[in-house]
Order: structure tokens, then sequence, then C-alpha cells
């Protein structure tokens, strides 16, 4: 069995990008590259957050970064994973202004346990 692993959308914007001048960012963007290159070792998953965010703004990049995650399986915003989100910014998990962070990780969440 693969490890999964949720893609957020700063992995597939550094995987996509034109190559920086800056050289923390370009190291940022070689060693996604690095790792893209092994996915096949993982079962990747992305979220409608993930999607909705990699389709915006520039028109040319955001072609590239849908294109990059077409093949990846949705995670289901299901009523339990909005339960479970909410819990986490109840309890002070993640700050009340990351929901969907907290939506992300409870999707993850509740997909390993029904995996």
């Amino acid at each position: 069995m693969k490890p999964t692993l949720y893609l957020e959308t700063t992995i597939v914007s550094y995987l996509t990008a034109l190559p920086s001048h800056d050289l923390v960012v370009a190291a940022h963007q070689q060693v996604t590259r690095d790792w893209w290159d092994t996915r096949s070792a993982f079962e990747l998953y992305v979220s409608q957050f993930v999607l909705d965010e990699a389709g915006a703004g520039d028109a040319e990049a955001a072609k590239r970064r849908l294109a990059a995650v077409a093949d990846l399986p949705v995670l289901d915003l299901t009523p339990d994973v909005r339960l479970v989100a909410g819990e986490i910014l109840r309890h002070g998990g993640m700050p009340a202004k990351a929901f969907v962070d907290a939506v992300s990780l409870s999707q993850r969440r509740m997909e390993s346990t029904t995996c």
C-alpha cells in the first residue's frame, strides 16, 4: 500500500511556475520538481479548494496548475468533514481564518480512516 498524500496548492504552484530569479524560490521550485518525479510512490489527493485556488489568477499559469493535478482524485467535502473542521477551529487547533486548511486536514483524516 502506498502512503497517501494530500497535495496543497503551494506544491502545484512551485511545480508549474516559470523559473524564479529569487534563489530561495528557485530552490523550492527545483526541490518540488525533483519530488514530483517520485510522485508515483504516493497516492495523491487534492480538494476542490486546491482546484479553485489552482484555477485562479493568470490564465496561462492556472492552465498549467490545473493540468498538473487533472488526474488526481478529489476528496469529498462531506458533512463529517465540515464537522471535524469546525471542531478543529472551535478548539483552537488552527486560527479561525484557516477554515480551508482545517477542512483539508479533516478531509485527509476522514479519508485515512475509510481507506
